[in-house]
């Protein structure tokens, strides 16, 4: 029995991790993950600031999918507020937290092939396609990569004139996109042999170990917050969660492509279904009217999975602030589905899971 440090460098591609695995020979008996080497403080933070001035750290604790948790930590501060969302705004958040799921699911796409070894051509080729993605947000928040485009109500403007030309276009390029990545990916032997049958995670398990998001629903289980718990506009379009039933590595790599697929279909829905009026919420006010709810939760679905917040409400800021995120509970089931696997298959398990460690470190 040997044991064995990898990280904190070598598993960055996911953030700052380092992993402790106990092996024989080539098989790992057992592997435990040290976190919190990106540890900030940030549900701490929050209480010594005022409502609005936080978004920005939410943003940092997925920086691959900043305005999802930008999006969650406002929806929070309305329900504690009693602030309503305008109608247009709710279509328009759609539009926006769905072209993020998007980029966030090329990125993985491209570090994922990328961790599996000669296959760094998908990795050029989602970064470029994610850029396209990017340029639409840069067009609707003014930023590419830290939004902070939410406000309590609706968005900091509206979406611009054309935008909704432009984002056809891209969308429909992507449509087409998909479907290559698959067919180049499935056709590869080494990244075929590397992911079936390798970090299988049973449908029991996957439910008593907590796990959300695309690790979840690649274990059978169909359960998706915007199905299940809809919010803003998605009872009012046509989706089903994406499933698939076998539990390991390309299980999950095939729910992230049919999800790709879905926010496509979502995205078009959204902009279709838009009414007219006006998107844009209040101004940034430091100094806002008192809670109307002492305590709320709001639970949303990131790119990498449920996102549960906790708000305890004082006058003017936050007097808790607890988050349950994906990519954290996620990690906790990492040591369960690398029991038995080669050391090699550490990382196409790690790859996966499509962690960000800002949130699992928090």
């Amino acid at each position: 029995m040997t044991t064995i440090n990898i990280g904190p460098i070598h598993p960055s591609t996911h953030g700052v991790l380092r992993l402790v695995a106990e092996i024989d020979g080539d098989t790992v008996v057992r592997v435990e993950p040290h976190i919190g080497f990106l540890h900030r403080g940030v549900e701490k933070l929050v209480e010594t600031r005022m409502y609005m001035q936080s978004p920005p750290y939410m943003e940092k604790l997925d920086y691959v999918a900043p305005m999802a948790y930008d999006e969650v930590y406002v929806a929070a501060v309305e329900k504690a507020l009693g602030v309503d969302v305008k109608e247009r705004a709710m279509y328009v958040r759609v539009v926006l937290l769905e072209l993020q799921r998007i980029a966030s699911h090329l990125l993985w796409l491209g570090t994922m092939a990328n961790d599996l070894g000669q296959l760094f051509t998908v990795f050029m080729w989602a970064f470029r396609d994610r850029d396209m993605v990017l340029r639409l947000l840069e067009e609707a928040a003014g930023a590419r990569m830290f939004y902070v485009n939410m406000r309590l109500g609706g968005l900091i403007r509206d979406l611009p004139e054309g935008f909704q030309e432009k984002a056809d276009e891209v969308l429909d390029y992507l449509d087409k996109r998909v479907k290559e990545y698959e067919d180049y990916l499935e056709k590869n032997p080494i990244f075929m042999q590397r992911m079936r049958g390798v970090g299988i995670l049973s449908r029991e398990d996957a439910l008593n170990l907590g796990v959300t998001g695309p690790v979840l629903r690649g274990s059978g289980v169909k359960y998706d917050v915007r199905k299940n718990s809809p919010y803003y506009v998605y009872d009012k379009l046509y989706f089903e969660p994406q499933v698939r039933n076998e539990g390991d590595c390309f299980a999950r790599y095939k729910v992230r492509m049919l999800e790709l697929r879905s926010s496509i279909r979502l995205a078009r829905m959204a902009m279709e279904k838009m009414p007219a009026g006006d998107a844009v919420g209040m101004q940034i006010r430091l100094i806002l009217p008192e809670a109307k709810n002492r305590i709320v939760t709001v639970n949303r679905e990131l790119p990498r999975g449920e996102c549960f917040m906790y708000l305890v409400a004082d006058p003017q800021k936050p007097y808790r602030l607890s988050i349950r995120d994906p990519s954290f509970i996620n990690l906790a089931a990492f040591g369960e589905l690398a029991k038995g696997a080669r050391t090699a298959d550490l990382f196409a398990i790690l790859g996966s899971l499509d962690m960000v460690m800002g949130g699992v470190d928090r």
